[in-house]
């Protein structure tokens, strides 16, 4: 399996990730995997390839998003904050409270009462622009 650092057009990838990223409601949340099987694989990556680094690309994708993708309804699939510096997890942690989004004692959210149930199946470019 090739090793990817990022996707093959990661403007273009970005881009598919902020907009499934936006239709999270607020007080729900989603995993980077959970959007990365919304997304069909960029042009020229195997599928099994995909699996491994969509997700990771989908993180790539919300360090990097514009003002108006409201990153912080992103985690990962257990539940919990991903690693960054301290004052951006503790912002995440504020802004998802803000929103009624309730965390156990492990610092985790409850994916059956705060997972965004998402989109059927994967999305089609042309929905997305």
């Amino acid at each position: 399996m090739p090793q990817f650092t990022s996707p093959p057009n990661p403007q273009a990838f970005y881009a598919q990730v902020w907009e499934i990223a936006r239709l999270i409601p607020r007080g729900k949340v989603a995993s980077y995997g959970q959007i990365a099987k919304m997304l069909p694989p960029p042009e020229g990556v195997e599928i099994e390839t995909y699996i491994a680094f969509g997700p990771l690309w989908v993180g790539g994708a919300m360090a990097h998003c514009p003002d108006d993708v409201p990153w912080q309804r992103v985690i990962n699939s257990k539940g919990e904050i991903s690693e960054r510096d301290g004052a951006g997890a503790h912002r995440q942690r504020l802004l998802l409270k803000e929103e009624g989004v309730l965390f156990n004692p492990r610092g985790r959210i409850d994916f059956k009462t705060y997972g965004w149930k998402g989109l059927s199946g994967p999305v089609k470019q042309e929905t997305l622009f």
